[in-house]
């Protein structure tokens, strides 16, 4: 049953009216004919699928369970293929930009010197690495994965919210999810025409065997370097490297050695050409960032820096997702691809501004403020669903270092149906699409869906509660 929830002012991604919208109606009746107890235990099957598969994770520093399933919903996301070709265009022109502005501001810094964006804010930033600077990666890459997440207000109005170009994470679950929906619902994937995501890993490995360094004289040798498997998405490293059919390594694994990085093998030492990074810069190289870093492999930046290997993504991407930087990224389109944004930014303002801070502390209850180096939400303030004693706690830090915060209107996400107890209703949901950049640049037909299920909640992050969905796009 549907739950009245849904009559609300949010847009419904289903229902117009009391009309159900054209991408999502091969799942009325299916929804509609689901009785509890097949629900149940068609949920029970799902948790049961991920747990015997490992689709795990761990909050650092909340002493519970290491071995937390993230909340699978039953109910996809639904795009049609006109609503997915504008979201395309829209990631791959940002993409497009982001790389640019990257390979700008390591080099000449053109969009500075031209007064575009503030010095101050790329070269004092902590995510600005000076040790990359005049490194010219293969084919001008610098951000390889770029996680673009996005939210959803009206029929045709969609913004970012943020950038991830460093190791954006949870591509694991969007192909798990499809994975587990397809066992369990086979009869939906034959009854409509849904374009298909299982290609990815192919694609991933693709684009990081074309950007290989130009020495690389035959068939490209690609790892994922993980930290280990205390870190919070190992499972998803692992399972990728499975996917890929590419060797998991940790530091210990790979050494320096000439101009070249080395894998240990049982058959003797490899030489690797490009190594996908899921550690931080700072744990990257103790030669060059951390020097007490247990992670990194000593020397690969002196190697990166001589062309002998491919970092993906760059140490120093970082600079261009920060959520001070994002403000800026329209004009990024502008002064380097001369094109108008696709997707808008949400309205943004920046507490290290004076006249901006001032009207972010004046109007605090009704506004979303985050770190600016924040992520998984942490650190964030939803004004509307806070206390008076919250909002004027945090109010006292945003004084004390107001350069680390941003502030933004809160928006009336899209809701989609989810199952709850009660039956279907509406829950918020965002997108994080991933597009690979090599070369050539690419993204599977959907993405990761996260979902907040806590009822009015706004917070997908899975740290915070949050849930996942399929994401179906409509071939």
């Amino acid at each position: 049953m549907f739950c009245s929830a849904f009559m609300s002012n949010y847009f419904n991604e289903m229902f117009s009216g009391k009309t159900v919208r054209p991408p999502y109606q091969g799942l009325d009746s299916w929804s509609a004919d689901m009785p509890q107890e097949l629900r149940s235990l068609k949920q029970s099957e799902a948790e049961a699928l991920f747990r015997r598969i490992g689709i795990t994770f761990a909050v650092y520093g909340d002493g519970g369970d290491p071995d937390r399933l993230i909340p699978f919903d039953m109910f996809p996301r639904v795009f049609s293929a006109g609503e997915w070709h504008k979201l395309e265009l829209g990631v791959k022109q940002r993409a497009r930009a982001l790389n640019a502005f990257l390979a700008d501001v390591y080099y000449r810094g053109e969009i500075i010197r031209a007064g575009r964006i503030p010095a101050d804010l790329v070269y004092r930033n902590e995510a600005f690495e000076r040790a990359v600077m005049d490194i010219k990666p293969a084919r001008g890459v610098y951000s390889h994965i770029v996680g673009v997440d996005l939210v959803r207000t009206g029929p045709d109005e969609f913004f970012v919210l943020e950038d991830n170009c460093r190791t954006p994470s949870g591509v694991s679950y969007m192909l798990e999810n499809r994975e587990i929906m397809m066992r369990m619902f086979p009869q939906l994937f034959r009854e409509n025409r849904i374009a298909p995501v299982e290609h990815y890993p192919k694609m991933l490995r693709r684009t990081l065997a074309s950007v290989a360094p130009e020495r690389c004289d035959r068939a490209p040798c690609v790892v994922i370097l993980t930290p280990g498997h205390f870190n919070s998405a190992y499972y998803e490293h692992s399972f990728l490297a499975d996917m890929m059919g590419v060797e998991l390594v940790e530091a210990s694994d790979l050494f320096v050695e000439g101009d070249f990085v080395w894998m240990r093998t049982t058959e003797g030492p490899q030489r690797v050409d490009v190594i996908y990074r899921r550690i931080d810069d700072a744990y990257l190289d103790p030669l060059c960032f951390r020097p007490d870093s247990m992670l990194g492999v000593p020397g690969l930046m002196n190697v990166y820096r001589s062309g002998g290997v491919t970092i993906a993504s760059a140490p120093g991407a970082g600079v261009a997702d920060d959520k001070a930087i994002y403000t800026f990224v329209p004009e990024m389109i502008r002064f380097y691809l001369g094109e108008e944004p696709i997707l808008n930014n949400v309205p943004t303002w920046q507490c290290a501004k004076n006249d901006d801070c001032k009207h972010v502390l004046e109007n605090l209850g009704d506004l979303v403020v985050k770190e600016v180096h924040g992520s998984g939400g942490y650190g964030m303030l939803v004004g509307p669903k806070s206390t008076k004693e919250q909002i004027a706690a945090f109010a006292d830090k945003i004084r004390e270092n107001p350069g680390n915060y941003i502030a933004q209107p809160t928006l009336a996400l899209s809701t989609c149906p989810t199952f709850v107890d009660e039956g279907i209703a509406p829950r918020h949901v965002d997108l994080r699409p991933y597009c690979l950049v090599g070369e050539s640049i690419e993204l599977v037909p959907g993405g990761l869906t996260r979902v907040a299920l806590t009822e009015g909640s706004l917070v997908v992050n899975s740290s915070q509660g949050g849930g996942v969905k399929d994401t179906w796009v409509m071939a």
